[in-house]
């Protein structure tokens, strides 16, 4: 996916060195200006230039390299069935079509994933490009292609790279895209040719944006300037096991549990066995305010970047199932699967299918499903066996470490021990070139504070707790990453796509190293599975990973990396169903390694699971279209418990009760023309700011929303003679309480505790005056979400609709994030409104700090129908081209938000009944 498109929601007040512009800010004020006299001058941009870059998709063309004909058959939707004799031709015409489509797309990508993007938009991008130059995506990938991949992932590789080139052979800029026709008005850049490394580099990106419990590593350590142990835990409570199932029933990890069991409950690998944070510091790490203070300024960093696949790893979900053909009306598995991801322009997946004419040991695949534009294979999909999708299984992949900086070196095991440096120089469009140093520790953790003069500044100056060593030269934070070694994931597709049974996939999901991701699994003999693959280090025990750690103890660094074998999974169950929904894997007190101790909370993944046993309790069968209505699943489980509650709440403002009236009888159905869901997802938001909200540190707060604070305490009375301004400064769609499943928990656990602190609000965080329990609190956000709506939606209340507020804008990457309303005319779409909510099965996520706007989606729906797969369907979020006058290019996004899927066509009479135009390649 290309950097993020989320909209600014302007400077913080008062926030100096920072720059106005937020992530994937790629575009300088006279490229924009240069834009807009293009499109004033009318011939430039006239019709043949918009169509230039139309891919052309019937006839035939010459492909050099090609050891045979390549057919490439185009459904309505222009989506591609690709049929050749070997894989190499497959390959590599499978890279000419996505080139075709989406040529612009994947070039901006290598060039964030490499730190390149100030190549290609100048001097606005260096700071992005200096902090991904110091992850060293692009490095740890060609490292990953010469030392890891095998030797057929590098021939396939090599020959989608070949095909991109032949596409780009003597073709200009305005020949590729009408992007690069904009581009040529302010910068001479000019596209080069494609390597296999700039395919493998984009795994890293994708590992990055589903890295796991980072950012709550960071809000924890962040809370203690304002939070107490208690109030920390509080707002991170233990996984619900008794009440929301886990993925992991039975399975492989009993032969674990049992070892686990009879050593009495320690791990082996001395891991902790918790399954949801304490909240709190480690004790004895000493940390203290030198590590507040360089977290902050880090998450200003993080919330620079632009991201690839999710919202800079947070709110990231995603939906999958699997049931039993002994539960479906075709007597074969029916597969499920909806990833959560942010909203982009084009999609971030790629429809496609790959398809050998005959499958053999020269040509092994017959595949179809969902890519990324830039890498060979598919990701999800079906074969002609077997079926799989994938959730983000959340677990903890990443370590921060605050380092104690001496010299040239750093403390470690009471030694000081020298970085390992590299230098890199970024090129930047129109400028001069930067240099910048990386500096890493001797076990490959970047530096990551070297890349803010902030944080530099305030590593040199910021006190610690009395158990941390000297300052000396100041403190510095540090990132270990399972992806910062060379993996083998780029082998795990095309493994995956190729596995005719259980045992193929279990090896090929081996190799599926980062990111962990949840992997279900169906086939055509009627079996169903689940497993959990990844390199999932161990930590030594007092180390959980919850929050950062003291760089200086070796003790604090991995013991290791859980073995493949040691990791859970399951293989057609007893009730003949499996749910993934980034729900915990397995019971923390069943299984003796810490995965991570943040799931989500299972709100999503419990509902899944009710709407299959009930369809099973009623003796019915389960069709295609019982999963899709599953996918568009509405209800909200969180207004399942307030709205009872709210409806007792007494009201005095007949205004206020006549939107309280509208709970009355509401099915707690989040559909798009529903006044009621409109009315409770305000007060849901206000309950959320009066009682959290206003009550967090200002870097987890809103940008710009500015309050009067007592800092000292904000859970108590406030000191009006000691209140100051405090300005939030983190971007809208990253800030808490965001109003996911951890806050419903948060909330449901203190509903039994209507006393307290809080549910009580100082008069200085609240209007008119202060609320000292629940039901005031709650009044309070009843009578504050009526008067925001009136100026939302207006005073009629018989006119809102939660459609109204909850909307989602599709903007085109790069170009189209901002600039004058005509350039945003020509590459943007919407807005729909939609229906679903957060941590809802339809989850069309928003963020209840930020507002209403929809953050994530479901980028694709799919169903697979393993007993007849020409009867499985999909949808797509936007269109299969990335040309934003092509007929392709948000031709599915209606459907889409209707949730309606399209026919997916697999055999070969099935694919030509579809075809409405054929491509020839020739050699």
């Amino acid at each position: 996916m290309p950097p993020n498109t989320t909209a600014s929601t302007g400077q913080q007040p008062g926030k100096s060195g920072r720059k106005k512009g937020r992530k994937a800010r790629l575009i300088v004020l006279v490229l924009v200006l240069a834009l807009v006299g293009g499109v004033a001058g009318g011939a430039y941009w006239s019709i043949s230039t918009v169509r230039a870059s139309f891919p052309q998709t019937k006839g035939s063309l010459t492909l050099a390299g090609l050891s045979g004909p390549v057919d490439v058959k185009r459904d309505d939707y222009g989506i591609p069935q690709i049929y050749a004799s070997s894989d190499e031709d497959l390959f590599m015409a499978q890279g000419y079509v996505q080139a075709q489509d989406r040529f612009y797309e994947m070039d901006v990508r290598r060039h964030m994933t490499s730190g390149r993007l100030s190549e290609m938009f100048g001097k606005s991008q260096v700071d992005n490009d200096e902090f991904l130059r110091t992850l060293g995506w692009d490095r740890i990938a060609k490292e990953e292609y010469d030392k890891t991949l095998s030797a057929s992932t590098k021939k396939y590789l090599q020959a989608y790279a070949k095909g991109v080139n032949a596409y780009l052979d003597g073709k200009d800029g305005k020949d590729i895209s009408l992007e690069y026709a904009a581009l040529g008005f302010t910068n001479d850049y000019k596209p080069e040719k494609w390597t296999p490394v700039d395919s493998v580099s984009w795994l890293k990106a994708m590992a990055w944006d589903l890295r796991g419990n980072m950012q709550d590593e960071i809000d924890r350590a962040l809370m203690t300037s304002r939070l107490g142990p208690k109030q920390i835990a509080d707002l991170y409570p233990d996984y619900p096991y008794g009440r929301n199932k886990t993925i992991v029933q039975s399975g492989q990890y009993d032969e674990v549990t049992k070892t686990f069991e009879q050593s009495g409950g320690t791990s082996s690998a001395g891991a902790s066995t918790g399954g949801s944070a304490s909240g709190t510091a480690s004790s004895g790490t000493g940390t203290g305010t030198g590590l507040q203070s360089q977290l902050s300024g880090l998450q200003n960093v993080l919330d620079d970047l632009p991201t690839a696949v999710g919202v800079n790893g947070n709110g990231i979900g995603s939906n999958s199932w699997v049931v039993a053909g002994k539960y479906t009306i075709t007597g074969k598995p029916l597969l499920a699967n909806d990833p959560h991801l942010s909203a982009s322009l084009p999609s971030v997946w790629y429809q496609m299918g790959l398809h050998c004419r005959t499958v053999s040991s020269k040509c092994q695949y017959d595949v179809s499903g969902y890519t990324f534009a830039g890498m060979p294979g598919v990701v999800i999909g079906h074969n002609q066996n077997i079926a799989w999708g994938m959730t983000n299984s959340g677990v903890d992949v990443t370590d921060l470490y605050l380092e104690k900086l001496s010299g040239d070196g750093y403390l470690y095991d009471d030694k000081t021990v020298p970085f390992l440096t590299r230098e890199e120089t970024i090129k930047v469009a129109g400028g001069e070139p930067k240099k910048i140093v990386v500096r890493e520790t001797k076990d490959g953790m970047p530096l990551l504070s070297d890349r803010s003069s902030e944080l530099v500044k305030v590593g040199k100056k910021a006190t610690v707790d009395t158990a941390a060593p000297d300052r000396g030269d100041g403190y510095g934070i540090a990132l270990r990453w399972t992806a910062l070694s060379p993996g083998t994931t780029m082998d795990a597709v095309f493994a995956m796509d190729k596995a005719a049974n259980w045992n193929d996939f279990r090896a090929a999901a081996a190799l599926f190293d980062v990111p962990s991701q949840n992997l279900i699994y169906a086939d055509t003999k009627d079996n169903i599975g689940y497993t959990l693959p990844g390199k999932i280090p161990t930590r030594a025990q007092g180390y959980d990973g919850s929050v950062p750690a003291p760089g200086w103890d070796a003790k604090s660094r991995w013991t290791g990396y859980i073995d493949q074998d040691e990791l859970p999974y399951e293989y057609n169950p007893s009730r003949g169903y499996i749910v993934t929904a980034n729900q915990a894997v397995v019971d923390k007190s069943k299984y003796p390694y810490t995965l991570t101790t943040d799931w989500g909370y299972g709100a999503r993944s419990q509902r899944i699971t009710d709407l299959i046993q009930s369809k099973i309790d009623d003796g019915g069968k389960i069709s295609t279209d019982d999963m899709r209505q599953m996918q568009l699943d509405n209800s909200s489980e969180i207004a399942k418990l307030l709205v009872p509650k709210l409806l007792k709440i007494d009201i005095e403002d007949k205004h206020v009760r006549e939107a309280q009236k509208l709970l009355e009888g509401w099915d707690y159905t989040q559909d798009a023309d529903s006044a009621a869901a409109a009315y409770f997802n305000s007060v849901w938001r206000n309950i959320l700011k009066l009682a959290f909200g206003n009550k967090l540190p200002k870097e987890l707060r809103v940008e710009g929303q500015c309050l009067s604070v007592d800092p000292v305490n904000t859970t108590g009375p406030a000191d009006e003679t000691q209140k100051v301004r405090e300005c939030g400064e983190r971007e809208a769609d990253q800030a808490q309480p965001d109003g996911g499943d951890r806050w419903f928990e948060v909330v449901r656990t203190l509903m039994e505790d209507p006393e307290s602190d809080w549910w009580t609000t100082p008069k200085s965080l609240t209007r008119p005056g202060a609320v000292h329990n629940r039901d005031d609190l709650f009044r309070r956000a009843m009578i504050d979400a009526r008067w925001e709506l009136t100026a939302k939606l207006g005073k009629d209340i018989d006119t809102w609709s939660w459609g109204r507020l909850h909307r989602l804008f599709l903007k085109n990457q790069t170009l189209g994030t901002e600039g004058p309303s005509v350039l945003q005319y020509v590459l943007n779409r919407g807005p729909w409104k939609l229906s679903g909510g957060e941590a809802t099965v339809n989850a069309s996520g928003w963020n209840a700090a930020g507002g209403y706007g929809v953050v994530w989606v479901p980028s694709m729906r799919m169903v697979v129908n393993l007993g007849d797969l020409d009867k499985s369907k999909w949808i797509n979020l936007t269109g299969a081209s990335g040309h934003a006058y092509s007929a392709h290019y948000t031709d599915q996004t209606d459907k889409w938000a209707d949730g309606e899927l399209l026919d997916w066509s697999f055999s070969d009479g099935a694919v030509d009944e579809s075809t409405s135009d054929t491509l020839v390649l020739r050699p």
